[in-house]
């Protein structure tokens, strides 16, 4: 397990990688934002898994898990949801990256992958804290909180 200093906040992330084809993106470099965010939600107990995966991957689990036949950029699987949340609330969950998606993304809005992810990482983190974007309120206090934690994560990309 890995672990970033934070004064006296140790924070547990794991970052992985699934069907790429060549890393676009390096895992100690999302993990090291990862850290960061949760170090400034003052978490201390927090630990979070963070996959960056390929189209073909998140789409698989875009279907299985939510019934979309698409790829997407971002999925969130909260761990402090459920009937059985209470006996791990440190376990955040898991946030999917998609490589792919996001380097289209990033090109479509002319930034670099690395800000493109930092931002899909913050998003995806404040879904398993709970927060949504269903309505217009929802949605603007959920982008400002994620760009407080890209500010957070203060590489530069």
């Amino acid at each position: 397990m890995l672990l970033f200093d934070c004064g006296p906040y140790l924070v547990p992330v794991i970052v992985s990688t699934r069907g790429l084809k060549k890393r676009s993106m390096a895992p100690a470099a999302v993990r090291l934002r990862a850290e960061r965010m949760l170090a400034a939600l003052r978490m201390p107990e927090a630990e979070l898994s963070v996959l960056l995966c390929d189209d073909a991957v998140i789409h698989e689990l875009n279907r299985d898990y939510r019934g979309k036949d698409a790829p997407t950029d971002v999925l969130a699987f909260a761990m402090r949801e459920g009937e059985h949340a209470e006996l791990a609330p440190e376990l955040l969950g898991d946030v999917v990256v998609s490589l792919e998606t996001a380097r289209r993304q990033a090109d479509a809005a002319g930034r670099t992958l690395a800000a493109e992810v930092t931002y899909l990482l913050a998003h995806g983190l404040l879904h398993l804290l709970g927060y949504d974007h269903a309505t217009e309120a929802e949605d603007r206090r959920m982008r400002a909180r994620a760009d407080a934690l890209v500010a957070a994560a203060a590489i530069a990309s």
